[in-house]
């Protein structure tokens, strides 16, 4: 046992038997201690509840004790003196208060916390939540959002209530908001344990972007061309893909129309009638490449908006906002004012989108078209490439589909009598089942009478042929064997076939390998007739016929 075993053994025996208020300190069978301290009584049970931490033994071991001791001490206080009585309202007010947001993000989660948090789990006090309660809480919501509606097991529907669940995502924040609340807690010493860690949240169903047809957005289109301050803002939104608040931010001087280039950097935030501007949604710039028909659009608009002012009996500055709804573009067009036109428009037209679907349309277009994955991750600014591929998987499997077909049309196939020597063909008996052996040889012996074996060539060992045929080597030399019999190639035992004459006579039409095979190989009779391969003798010795040397050399020399 090591120096700090030994005193922390003296130690504990000092304590035998500490006081519940200081806790205590245990050796477990596998060296390390454990320190328990007191946390309060459980409410559901009535028992008492203790917070614990092992420390594994090292030289410092004593130093970690006396430490875990009292960090467990004081966040017991705390847990059941002062702030440990605190609600979970005021926790999560208190964390959403004391977070570096911006204010339309601080808005969104004091709506979700006042919306559901308050109203079901609001007024408990924090160190009493348990697990069981945050799930219970969350299969409600997701079962009705009225937090009146009592339903359990099936849903109970009436004239006056027709339960409405809340969406997975909602649930999925709120969750995550309690837990970064409890999380704060346990910072601040509030608390000695988390039971949201251990709390299973709704999983996150996969998301489904519903952007228009091409159909649906040329009559979207010509629907805000009517207008002649929307329809430049609805193309601008197709042709780029850019998110609204970013739209309403952009301004004449972010428009290089020679180089084609559309700078976005701002973003418009909104808070009831309040706006002010800020940086993008993930705090980057980006440059867009805009399409000579937009630049010309965008040209003619300019040209518009200035023509207007100056009969209003103003100027349009330089720095004015490119949508505006005042004369002189000093002001952004509002995000909100943006969604109401749009959903006017469309619900006119009877197609049900919404603004963002803009966004989706270029994204889908952009992918179906081919355009690689990193371009239009840099033109719709996402933080990566697994945003696009979560959102866009399915038009990526289109487009990789389409990207095949492609690519399979544009390779030539090869002809009949470009085939490399020993090039499969398909050669199948009477029964539809490809032949063997005789598929082989009929190809080698299509190659030799064509010349591309030509007298003198070596024929494709047996490994080769068996691997481009995918048949056993038993196989591609019985199809060797064939050709010797046809006197066509001259085998040697350890060396490969060599090709001894290519003015072999051609095939009748109609016939099979089988057959042609049979009557080359049919020995002659004294009358001239065939002899029947069944009834012929074979020698007891049959060896290979050599190569004819001569004949070669002659046949590949060059006729004078």
């Amino acid at each position: 046992m090591s120096k700090a075993t030994t005193a922390s053994t003296t130690r504990r025996n000092q304590h035998h038997r500490p006081s519940q208020a200081q806790g205590s300190v245990e050796q477990l069978p596998s060296g390390s201690w454990r320190i328990r301290v007191y946390a309060g009584v459980d409410p559901s049970t009535g028992r008492s509840r203790y917070a614990s931490e092992t420390i594994p033994d090292s030289p410092t071991a004593l130093i970690e004790i006396e430490e875990a001791r009292q960090r467990l001490l004081t966040a017991g206080r705390g847990s059941h003196q002062g702030h440990g009585d605190s609600t979970v309202a005021g926790l999560v007010n208190r964390h959403i208060a004391l977070l570096s947001l911006t204010e339309t993000t601080r808005q969104r989660y004091s709506e979700l916390a006042a919306t559901h948090i308050v109203p079901m789990i609001g007024h408990i006090r924090i160190r009493y939540l348990t697990t069981e309660t945050l799930e219970d809480c969350y299969a409600q919501l997701r079962r009705c959002r009225d937090h009146n509606c009592h339903t359990t097991g099936r849903r109970r529907q009436t004239r006056e209530h027709v339960c409405r669940p809340l969406a997975a995502s909602t649930v999925r924040k709120l969750h995550f908001l309690i837990g970064a609340a409890y999380h704060s807690a346990l910072r601040w010493k509030w608390l000695a344990r988390n039971p949201v860690v251990d709390t299973r949240a709704p999983s996150a169903g996969p998301p489904r972007p519903r952007p228009p047809s091409r159909e649906q957005a040329t009559r979207i289109l010509a629907a805000a061309w009517t207008d002649p301050d929307w329809g430049p803002m609805v193309w601008l939104a197709m042709a780029s893909g850019i998110r609204r608040g970013e739209l309403c931010a952009l301004r004449w001087t972010d428009l290089d129309t020679a180089r084609r280039l559309l700078v976005v950097e701002r973003s418009i935030a909104h808070l009831g009638t309040t706006l002010w501007e800020k940086d993008t949604k993930l705090h980057t710039r980006r440059h867009i490449l805009l399409d000579h028909k937009t630049i010309a659009m965008l040209t003619a608009y300019h040209h518009y908006r200035r023509q207007r002012a100056t009969q209003l009996g103003g100027t349009l500055p330089d720095d004015a906002f490119l949508f505006s709804p005042a004369r002189d573009g000093h002001t952004p067009r509002p995000p909100a004012t943006v969604t109401q036109w749009y959903r006017h428009l469309t619900r006119a037209l009877g197609i049900a989108t919404s603004w963002h679907k803009l966004r989706h349309f270029n994204a889908t277009e952009l992918i179906t078209a081919g355009v690689d994955l990193r371009t239009v991750v840099g033109r719709l600014g996402h933080a990566d490439g697994g945003t696009t591929l979560k959102y866009y998987s399915a038009w990526i499997r289109e487009a990789d589909q389409r990207a095949s077909t492609t690519l399979a049309r544009l390779l030539p196939l090869p002809s009949s009598t470009d085939n490399p020597p020993g090039t499969p063909t398909p050669l199948t008996t009477r029964r539809g089942q490809p032949t063997s052996y005789l598929t082989i040889a009929h190809n080698l012996r299509d190659d030799i009478e064509n010349g591309r074996l030509p007298c003198g060539a070596t024929v494709p060992s047996t490994a080769e042929l068996a691997a481009t045929y995918h048949v056993a080597p038993s196989t591609a030399h019985r199809a060797i064997t064939q050709l010797a019999h046809d006197h066509l190639v001259a085998t040697t035992p350890g060396h490969r076939a060599i090709v001894t004459a290519h003015d072999a006579e051609p095939r009748e039409e109609g016939s099979t390998p089988h057959r042609q095979a049979e009557a080359m190989t049919a020995p002659v009779t004294a009358s001239g007739i065939a002899r029947s391969p069944r009834t012929r003798h074979r020698p007891a010795t049959a060896r290979p016929r050599k190569p004819n040397l001569i004949r070669c050399a002659r046949e590949a020399s060059p006729v004078a």
